[in-house]
């Protein structure tokens, strides 16, 4: 390098030409390139000469790739050397870089964009390091560039535009010289947006006169548009409405010009969408004016396939208008039809995603106070549930019926040809798993919009639903060409079929539609003649076909509500939703249903369900029909399946919970209980005692292979179901919630010292006779992970403890199949089947034990020896039970609490263990986050799914201590004070409790997961910390806890959120404990770059604050922020970058300083004390 440092500039350029060429040469070989590279960002770095080898490789005999790297050389030296560089040097620079704007760039449409590019940021990087105080004139001389030509005048556009992205957008100035700049700007700006507005004006009219230039004047417009919309974002709302509103103006005209309009477009989307004072905001309103009104909805009429977008532009400026209509109206603009007109044709465009930018402010105006009763706005809501109809479907049905027009449309997926929407999805969605995500997102949008609109017209809504269902009732089933294969040759829809998709649709608009009827109705004035008719037609409708089937079933439970005005139906809608619950398509079949045919089945459960929950008083009369149904059902064990059988059985004590008899219920529980406990307490259950006979029993064990038989099938299912029956009596079963009844069917056992009631459960007999083995199924099921008990498992079966596929894919977020998976028999392996087993067992295991506190209270909280008994069960083997068996046993501990008496005796005894594993386990998986390895891809995902897993359980045992508040317990600390308590007031168990919950705290702050760490830093530590400040801490352990934060940040100070919450923890640790612990100032020295004069300075302050300068608040914070800057941990992209440095110029702004006086000193205009003399009569 210093043999060729020697050389004339020119030779220099030679070699660097070279260079350039090796670099950009597709055929060079990898090693000269990086050679080439290597050589030439070494001249960056080094060359004593970089300005006049840039200059002359920027010249334009040489090609774009040369002039561009010439450039390139320019703008390195202005930022890494210009502060060093002697003035001379610098004007030097400046000058020659202003000649390569006036004259060393091709015209502009010849010109490459990225060396105009280059050459704006040379420009912008020289006025960020001198403008105002060193270039005084930047503006003027930017001006008189504009009046050489076109290609300048679009340079200085580009220019100003960059200027103001780097100061207010992207904000990567120093603060003193962005707040100069600014201030600078702001000053200016009535003559900036003159200036751009004349720039603007002046080409557009060359451009609409003139024909061999046009493309010049057009391409400075479409400049100046797109530098006024680096400015209309933050300027004030002033220099948008000035002289007249000319900006909008111009804007709006030039939505008719083709080549301006996008640009156009979206400089008025950022002017309408602004934020800001009412009063601020209210000339936008101009826009509603006829002249501005007209371009506006020319452009928009008619929304056709022009300039796509455009059009998406334009929609959003639509809805922009809106938006600042429903903020700013007082009264309604004369205009709003024709405003909404324009609205509801992107409502109806076929591209999928124009209609969903519409909802949100159609939602927004069918609510709004004013506006929702104008009678635009109603007859529009009429027209909106006509477009929303069309909306909703996503299949083509070329068919009209009465007042109901489907206007033609096709699936929007973009895989697909069939319809003018898929070339617009093809624009806008990757997948069709994207679009139909897309589209669930759509259609959520479209219902809350529609249940705003039925607030105010709910009976109109009512008849356009009426009619649809009507409609598809009446009109023969069409599983058309766009199924499967298999739904269509066995004469079924698939999920695409005309009529599948038509009655999803009408379902979707009928559900509602009508649950805002029932809201926004007087009961005398409800349509329940139309209402029962509808009833009957869909009760008298039949199908075999089972997703018309679940469509129905949704409508009937939607018109259920009519039932109570007519009882005598009640009997035909539970013997309807009966016969759905044993739906097949084929009977007798052997093969697997359809998860179609399961949807019935489960649709059919939950209706039942739904109405026990909502309705339970009403159906109570029809108890004794339901019962013997259930009954029948059961009678063959393999005609339903046992969640089937639960949510009967769930539906049955929802209903008995209107005995309000104590007697009479507890009897019926014991009833309905009698085979699941006979058989749960029976010495077959002996085997939930040990391991190996659970293995065993349950099938485990044994070699199986695909297509046979499993003869322990039978002793899982019955398994099953003794465990969803428990589940489903403990979690339903409930006392009357009005006292008097309690009091009267005997629910009260007696009242607590306070005077409250005691309730007693009517199951609570048969739930704890079955709770210990319950308990010891829990700790087989734990003990089922040790290694002598994981090698009994068969070949076949030792995957069967992993994580379900289905759970798999939520915990990393990998999207489920969604279509075409309806029609298909779901068969499941071996496996499967056996790990779907164990891993719905295990959860249900522990909603029981959670809702046994909810549902028995004081019976279960006060089971002699329960605390020892879950230890010994629940928290048992915890060290081999996998991470995702840990989420279920927090989940349910922190959703099922007990209430604060029981705190001693049944919270220290199981969260002391719990936390102190947690912690052991979290710091060994800290030590393994540190390990690299290459890994295949399968061990990648594997490793992707335990870390996040383990990520998850930490967010479980956070949101766990969060909610124990062991801190709060006997109300001896007010938590929202900074008073210091003590923890010896606490019991020894919860002394230790509490000390392993500030460590677990603490640890977690640099535990690899942000919003954690966010989360701990601002909510737990300093509010368990403190507690303890007033005692003895080692200080080993003050040390510790304020290193922890630190190295906190370190992890995640480079996230803005993460490092706010971290810098305030480490200031309230260090501002209370340094007083008292001088081992935390050597933790500070021990930062690397720390300004130990500076840290001196903090130390006297908080140390002497009577002899120090006082200093302010945020100062203050900002003081410390700078000591600890050098933990701040950088992310990848960052950690090796060169640093820019801007020096500050001399302020500009600088406020002077007011001196300090008495109040009452005399002045020139006299003093307080005078004016108040008995002297002054005149004043």
């Amino acid at each position: 390098m210093e043999a060729v440092m020697g050389e004339p500039v020119s030779e220099m350029c030679d070699h660097l030409i070279k260079a350039v060429n090796v670099m950009m040469d597709a055929e060079s070989s990898q090693i000269y390139r990086l050679e080439a590279l290597k050589f030439c960002e070494e001249f960056k770095e080094k060359c004593p000469f970089c300005v006049p080898c840039g200059l002359q490789l920027a010249d334009k005999a040489q090609t774009a790739v040369v002039r561009h790297f010439g450039l390139q050389i320019l703008e390195h030296v202005i930022k890494f050397r210009w502060n060093n560089m002697p003035q001379q040097e610098k004007v030097q620079l400046k000058n020659c870089a202003m000649g390569l704007l006036s004259s060393g760039t091709y015209p502009i449409l010849e010109e490459e964009s990225h060396i105009k590019d280059v050459l704006a940021r040379i420009i912008v990087e020289m006025i960020k390091r001198e403008w105002p105080q060193h270039w005084p004139d930047m503006l003027k001389e930017m001006e008189a560039l504009t009046s050489i030509g076109e290609a300048q005048t679009e340079l200085v556009m580009m220019i100003l535009l960059r200027l103001a992205e780097d100061v207010i957008t992207f904000q990567t100035l120093p603060a003193q010289r962005r707040r100069d700049i600014q201030q600078t700007l702001t000053q200016n700006m009535e003559s900036i947006f003159s200036f751009l507005l004349t720039i603007l004006q002046l080409h557009v009219d060359e451009y609409r006169r003139s024909v061999l230039d046009a493309k010049a004047h057009c391409r400075v417009g479409v400049a100046a548009l797109s530098t006024l919309a680096g400015y209309i974002d933050w300027v004030a709302l002033a220099h948008l409405t000035n002289d007249n509103c000319r900006l909008l103006e111009m804007l709006c005209l030039l939505l008719s010009e083709t080549e301006l309009q996008l640009e156009a477009a979206e400089c008025l989307l950022i002017a309408i969408s602004r934020k800001g004072k009412l009063d601020d905001r209210k000339p936008l309103m101009v826009l509603f004016d006829d002249v501005a009104m007209h371009y506006i909805l020319s452009a928009a009429q008619p929304v056709v396939e022009r300039h796509y977008i455009f059009l998406k532009r334009l929609c959003q400026v639509l809805c922009s208008l809106g938006s600042q209509l429903c903020f700013l109206v007082v009264d309604v603009p004369a205009n709003l039809s024709k405003y909404t007109e324009a609205f509801l044709a992107f409502t109806t465009h076929p591209s999928q995603f124009l209609r969903s930018s519409t909802q949100i402010t159609w939602g927004t105006l069918f609510r709004h106070e004013i506006l929702s009763k104008d009678p635009v706005i109603i007859q529009m809501m009429i027209k909106y549930f006509r477009a929303t109809m069309t909306n909703l479907v996503k299949v083509r049905r070329a068919t009209t019926f009465s007042t109901i027009s489907i206007v033609s449309l096709h699936t929007g997926f973009p895989s697909r040809n069939d319809s003018p929407s898929c070339e617009y999805s093809r624009h806008d969605f990757d997948s069709d798993e994207d679009f139909n995500s897309f589209f669930n997102s759509f259609r959520a949008q479209q219902g809350e919009a529609v249940r705003n609109a039925c607030r105010v017209v709910p009976l109109e809504g009512f008849q356009i639903a009426a009619e649809w269902l009507q409609y598809q009732i009446s009109t023969p089933i069409d599983i058309g060409t766009t199924g499967s294969g298999k739904g269509g040759s066995c004469g079924l829809c698939s999920i695409l079929s005309p009529s599948a998709v038509q009655w999803d649709a009408m379902t979707f608009f009928t559900e509602s539609v009508v649950g805002q009827l029932f809201k926004n109705v007087e009961v005398e004035k409800l349509p329940v003649d139309q209402g029962i008719e509808l009833l009957q037609a869909v009760l008298n409708y039949n199908t075999q076909d089972p997703l018309i089937l679940s469509c129905v079933l949704t409508n009937l439970s939607s018109l259920f509500p009519f039932v109570t005005h007519r009882p005598h139906f009640l009997p035909q809608v539970l013997y309807k939703l009966f016969a759905s619950i044993t739906f097949e398509v084929v009977e007798e079949s052997k093969a697997p249903r359809t998860r179609a045919v399961k949807n019935v089945r489960r649709h059919a459960c939950s209706s039942i369900i739904k109405m026990s929950r909502d309705y339970p008083w009403f159906i109570l009369p029809c108890f004794d029909i339901l019962y013997n149904q259930v009954k029948k059902l059961f009678s063959n064990e393999a005609l339903l399946t046992q969640m089937e059988k639960c949510a009967l059985i769930e539906a049955l004590v929802l209903i008995s919970n209107q005995f309000k008899d104590y007697t009479k219920q507890k009897a019926f529980l014991e009833e309905l209980m009698a085979t699941v406990a006979a058989r749960w307490t029976s010495d077959e259950m002996r085997v939930l005692l040990e391991p190996a006979l659970f293995l065993a029993f349950v099938g485990a064990d044994q070699l199986m292979a695909e297509g046979t038989d499993h003869t322990t099938g039978i002793n899982r299912s019955r398994l099953s179901f003794c465990v969803y029956t428990i589940l489903g009596v403990v979690k339903r079963a409930r006392w009357p919630a009005d006292l008097e009844e309690a009091k009267a069917g005997g629910f009260v056992a007696g009242y607590t010292p306070s005077g409250a009631p005691i309730y007693r459960n009517p199951c609570t007999p048969q739930v704890l006779a079955l709770l210990p083995n319950l308990l010891a199924l829990i700790r087989t099921h734990n003990n089922l992970f040790l290694p002598e008990n994981m090698c009994r498992l068969s070949e076949t079966f030792s995957r069967a403890y992993e994580v379900i596929e289905v759970e798999r894919k939520v915990v990393l977020g990998l999207t489920q199949p969604v279509l075409d998976i309806y029609d298909s028999p779901v068969y499941k392996t071996h496996l499967e089947r056996m790990q779907g087993f164990f891993c719905t067992l295990y959860d249900n295991c522990y909603h029981i034990l959670g809702n046994a506190g909810l549902s028995l209270h004081q019976d279960f909280y006060t089971i002699e020896g329960l605390a020892e008994q879950i230890v010994g069960s629940a928290l048992i083997s915890l060290d081999n039970v996998p991470d995702h068996r840990l989420r279920p046993m927090l989940h349910i501990l922190l959703s099922y609490w007990p209430i604060r008496e029981y705190y001693d005796s049944l919270l220290c005894p199981l969260l002391g263990p719990l936390f102190a594993y947690m912690l052991q386990v979290r710091a060994h998986t800290s030590l393994l986050d540190d390990e690299d390895e290459a890994c295949e891809e399968n061990q990648v995902t594997q490793e992707m799914l335990e870390e996040q897993l383990v990520r998850l359980v930490t967010r479980e045992v956070l949101d766990l201590l969060s909610k124990s508040r062991l801190w709060d317990k006997g109300r001896k600390w007010d938590v929202g004070t900074s008073t210091p308590g003590s923890v010896t007031e606490l019991s020894l168990p919860l002394q230790d409790i509490y000390m392993t919950l500030l460590t677990i705290s603490f640890t977690s702050l640099s535990w690899k997961d942000t919003s954690n760490c966010h989360r701990t830093a601002s909510m737990v530590c300093w509010t368990l910390l403190r507690q303890v400040v007033g005692g003895n801490l080692l200080p080993e352990a003050v040390t510790w806890f304020y290193a922890s934060v630190l190295k906190g940040l370190q992890m995640h100070g480079q996230h803005e959120v993460c490092n706010s919450a971290l810098t305030q923890l480490a200031l309230i640790i260090y501002d209370n404990l340094r007083p008292r612990y001088m081992e935390l100032r050597s933790v500070m020295t021990q930062i690397p770059s720390i300004n130990l004069e500076a840290l001196d300075q903090y130390d006297q302050r908080l140390l002497e604050p009577s002899s120090a300068q006082k200093v302010g608040e945020k100062k203050r914070k900002d003081q410390f922020k700078k000591l600890i800057a050098g933990t701040v941990g950088k992310d990848l992209g960052q950690q090796f970058k060169k640093e820019v440095h801007i020096r500050n110029l001399p302020s500009l702004f600088k406020k002077p300083k007011l001196e300090k006086r008495d109040i009452v000193e005399p002045s020139e205009t006299g003093s307080l004390a005078a004016l108040f003399s008995p002297t002054q009569d005149d004043i």
